[in-house]
């Protein structure tokens, strides 16, 4: 006896796995996701109609609970959850999701605002008049059926699907591997195609597209096709964009307000509704008064209200940008074709779609025309004893029973045993003279039709005008008119600032410890009107206060050489007194970093102003303006920094005058801008001074001309002015000139180690020193001696022993 270890055979992961994976995808892919291309169903989705149409659930009876039928459902054909299949047949009965419903849904079926449908205990529900036409012909062998789950019955491969319901209704799904979304055809347009491509199969697209235009969503809306809609009928993949129906009106006291009527397919009323009202909750649009829906019994409708002298159009193009009033439609147009999935073409669906009814007429004129033989061949049996009735009532009479009977028949007269046995069943009432009469013209009719249902299979012209035929009838008695308008062309959508948010002079305030606020002038002037007494945290303090207008922007630069540009309406409004929110709040930006200059600017596309940038170490570069535009809200990189190294400050430049550069250790370099090269946005920059080791730029600034004088205030508080005069213009990148003396020697009271600060001033410039101690002091560089470029400096502020200036700033004025 072998071991239990010797039973086994080793199996790899990979293989078992892909083995599994690949049954399960084949799966979810025939039997559940993807629809079949000839019926355009999912299979609980036919097994729902075919459940209904077999337990005689059809329009001309009374509802039925749709519980009976998902009970029907699932005992026979899908042996799933009862919510998978109560959610098919709920989908198939929304008018908002199904152009043409295949339930007539009786009680809650749910609502466009996403509502779900009441219990399937409480729902009632029968086959719509059209699903009979999924069905028609079904019993006369039209299409093939297979056992079901568990061979107790026989279930439809396929509905004979009587009209091209895969477009007409459209579908989506997600399967393994593969994803549908066809969208829904208009009845009548489709059926007019279908005949097209019947009547001259080489048509090319552009002349199917003359029938069908694009798709037709049961919801309405304008649809922008442009050339996707061209991509999409030739491949399958493409892209349209569906627009709400909207339009401006004028209401009393000189208002106007938006009206929406129509919305995108799929989209959930309710949230449009919730993202436009946070809209004007979050302020990001100023003039929408409020956000009504006013859906009712005659229809949808959707009001905004506008403040007065809001700009409609403008507010309309931002909602149309920002919600989903406007949403992208991504055609992916799969089925199942001969058991695959596979993507397809317009033309590649009506194709499909017109081989299948080819087959299902064939098998129903099949099925009638041996029906019809065999009938034929029974009247010839009775027309053929009626006429010799005497010899065969006396043959019968003769036979010992009705077998004998039915033998003598075939074996007297030789009639065929289907014959004799409808002789034998043949009621007395019908050798009335009348009913012999009926008897031939029936024949008589039966002959013809044989002929025909015969001349049908045997000419295509012939099954293909039956096919038209047909097809025309559902078209006239089932079509609509269009409800989706359609517009070639893709409109941009142009959100202008300027009509969004309203023009207000304001102050922005910015602190040391990164407080950002925005303040209207009125709390500034109610709040006394004083400059310097903006609110603070305890131990922080304003560092820039801006004068600016809410339809101005900030360019916020960071020390590790990113930007962010912040529009001032954006900013959180503020009272004066408050300390405002922490710039973190409002930008992205990251703990590691810190802000180095905000810029305001009213627009980017000013000609001839450009950026400079001065790092730690020595760099500078300077960019064009314009460069630095951008739609992103998060950090966009502004200038290539070292890791060793830091953005010191940004100074906007016209590029007409020098840059002066100041060091730590009291070195100082002057030169022309226009000796640094506009360069892209993320250069690192060119060297602007050469630094001794352990030395760093301190300040910068721009000067012009000769005319006043550079302030330099020590770590002790040691300061002076000497003329701007006695700073010669160099080439960028040399060593420079020194610019402050360090008193050195051992019974020498020190002036300082290094440059805290230092500012050009033309007339006297407010500054704020703060120590490491946390003390403030407020000078002006009028305070400061003029003195020789190469001097030592007068104390300009008094510091407790130990204590020392860590950072120096132009006060707020």
């Amino acid at each position: 006896m072998s071991s239990l270890s010797e039973q086994f055979l080793p199996a790899f992961l990979e293989e078992v796995v892909g083995d599994r994976f690949g049954r399960y995808s084949k799966y979810i892919i025939q039997d559940r996701a993807i629809p079949d291309v000839r019926d355009g169903l999912k299979p609980v989705q036919r097994r729902i109609l075919y459940a209904m149409y077999d337990s005689g659930n059809t329009p001309d009876k009374a509802y039925r609970k749709s519980a009976k039928t998902v009970g029907d459902v699932m005992g026979n054909y899908h042996p799933h959850g009862d919510s998978s299949i109560y959610e098919g047949m709920v989908r198939m009965a929304q008018p908002w999701k199904m152009g043409h419903v295949l339930v007539d849904g009786h009680g809650n079926w749910g609502s466009m605002d996403d509502d779900p449908a009441a219990a399937m205990r409480y729902t009632e529900a029968r086959l719509s008049p059209i699903a009979m036409e999924m069905l028609r012909d079904i019993e006369k062998r039209t299409v093939l059926f297979k056992d079901n789950f568990d061979n107790s019955a026989k279930e439809p491969v396929v509905l004979p699907s009587r009209y091209p319901n895969l477009l007409v209704n459209g579908t989506s799904g997600i399967s393994a591997g593969f994803a549908t979304e066809i969208p829904p055809h208009n009845l009548r347009e489709t059926i007019d195609a279908c005949i097209a491509v019947m009547q001259k199969p080489e048509i090319e697209l552009e002349e199917i597209m003359t029938f069908i235009k694009g798709p037709d969503f049961p919801t309405g809306g304008l649809i922008m096709a442009g050339d996707g809609i061209m991509d999409a009928y030739r491949t399958g993949k493409g892209r349209i964009y569906l627009r709400s129906k909207t339009e401006i009106e004028n209401v009393r006291g000189g208002k106007q307000q938006i009206i929406i009527t129509e919305i995108p397919f799929q989209v959930v009323k309710s949230r449009l509704v919730t993202a436009m009202e946070n809209i004007r909750l979050e302020k990001k649009v100023d003039g929408i008064a409020e956000v009504r829906d006013e859906s009712g019994r005659e229809g949808l409708r959707i009001v905004v209200e506008l403040k007065k002298e809001a700009d409609a159009q403008s507010i309309l193009a931002y909602l149309l940008k920002k919600t989903d009033l406007q949403v992208t439609y991504n055609f992916n147009m799969v089925a199942i074709v001969n058991k695959a999935p596979q993507q397809l073409g317009l033309k590649a669906i009506l194709e499909a779609y017109i081989a299948h009814q080819r087959e299902v007429v064939t098998h129903r004129t099949q099925f009638d025309l041996d029906r019809a033989e065999d009938r034929a061949h029974v009247l010839e049996g009775l027309v053929k004893a009626l006429n010799i009735l005497d010899e065969v009532i006396a043959a019968i009479k003769a036979s010992k029973n009705r077998q004998d009977a039915q033998n003598n028949l075939v074996w007297m007269f030789g009639f065929s045993e289907r014959q004799a046995d409808s002789i034998l069943t043949l009621q007395l009432y019908r050798l009335t003279n009348l009913e012999i009469r009926t008897l031939e013209k029936e024949l008589e009719e039966t002959e013809k039709k044989i002929a025909s249902l015969r001349s049908i299979l045997e000419s295509d012209k012939k099954l293909v005008s039956v096919i038209r035929k047909e097809l025309m009838e559902i078209r006239d008695k089932y079509g609509i008119e269009r409800r989706a308008a359609i517009q070639g062309e893709v409109e941009e959508i142009k959100v202008s600032l300027e009509a969004l948010v309203n023009a207000e002079d304001v102050l922005v305030t910015l602190s040391a410890e990164g407080y950002i606020k925005r303040t209207s002038m009125l709390s500034f002037t109610r709040s006394g009107g004083d400059r310097k007494s903006s609110g603070a945290k305890e131990g922080d303090y304003v560092t820039k206060l801006m004068d600016v207008n809410t339809r101005d922007s900030l360019l916020i630069f960071t020390r590790k050489g990113q930007y962010f540009l912040l529009p001032v309406h954006q900013i959180p409004d503020f009272k004066w007194k408050d300390p405002g929110t922490a710039i973190v709040n409002v930008i992205g930006l990251s703990k590691e970093d810190g802000i180095a200059d905000v810029i305001p600017v009213s627009g980017l596309d000013e000609p001839g102003l450009s950026l400079f940038f001065v790092t730690r170490k020595g760099q500078v570069k300077r960019t064009e303006l314009k460069e630095y535009a951008t739609s992103r809200s998060g950090a966009v990189a502004a200038c290539k920094v070292a890791p060793d190294d830091e953005v010191l400050s940004v100074l906007l430049s016209g590029g007409d005058q020098d840059l002066m550069l100041i060091t730590r250790e009291g070195m100082s370099i002057r030169f022309r801008e226009n000796e640094v090269n506009p360069m892209g946005r993320v250069a690192g920059g060119v060297k602007g001074i050469q630094l001794r080791e352990g030395d760093e730029v301190a300040a910068c600034f721009r000067v012009s001309d000769d005319e006043g004088e550079v302030f330099v205030l020590s770590d002790l508080g040691y300061g002076k002015r000497s003329l701007l005069l006695d700073y010669i213009p160099q080439s960028r990148g040399g060593k420079g000139v020194q610019t402050f003396e360090f008193k050195e020697g051992k019974r020498v009271k020190p002036n300082g180690s290094r440059i805290a600060g230092a500012f050009y001033c033309k007339e006297p410039v407010p500054v704020t020193a703060i120590t490491k101690d946390g003390h403030i002091f407020e000078l002006t560089t009028e305070s400061a001696p003029i003195a020789e470029r190469k001097s030592i400096g007068k104390l300009l502020v008094s510091l407790d022993k130990k204590d020392e200036i860590i950072q120096v700033h132009r006060s707020v004025d």
